[in-house]
């Protein structure tokens, strides 16, 4: 699905000096159809209340989702941008970390849909999101 074989040291060298870096958002795993990720929950993600913000999930939402679709369209010709993003959050998370999936809902030509599960460290859902890219030529 991917537009070259990319390694997860490659895309580590991508977040350099990014909100990824900021926030500590980590790409764990680079699935045949998938993009996967973490984020820690501490002074960086959390709301007054010290729960994790939801803000903070979205931004590890279209994180994954946006890297997932530049890592399929050819960077010599075109890019990735974010056009929608929908967050249900669905409980909060005190401590630990987060971990998101995106997986895709259609990967057309000049848009990409995205759906990105954010789940605990018990693997219980913390929030969905449905990311949509478009697609542009440069």
């Amino acid at each position: 699905m991917y537009h070259k074989e990319y390694t997860l040291e490659e895309i580590d060298g991508m977040d350099k000096n990014t909100i990824h870096e900021s926030l500590g958002i980590e790409i764990t795993e680079l699935g045949k159809d998938s993009l996967s990720g973490k984020m820690p929950v501490d002074n960086r993600t959390v709301q007054p209340f010290r729960l994790l913000h939801g803000g903070a999930n979205v931004v590890l939402a279209e994180s994954l989702g946006s890297l997932a679709s530049s890592l399929i369209v050819n960077p010599d010709t075109h890019y990735a941008v974010g056009l929608n993003i929908n967050a249900s959050h669905m409980r909060p998370v005190k401590e630990g970390f987060v971990y998101g999936e995106a997986k895709p809902v259609n990967i057309g030509r000049t848009t990409h849909i995205w759906n990105i599960d954010i789940k605990n460290e018990e693997g219980k859902l913390v929030c969905n999101c449905r990311l949509t890219m478009a697609i542009v030529a440069k």
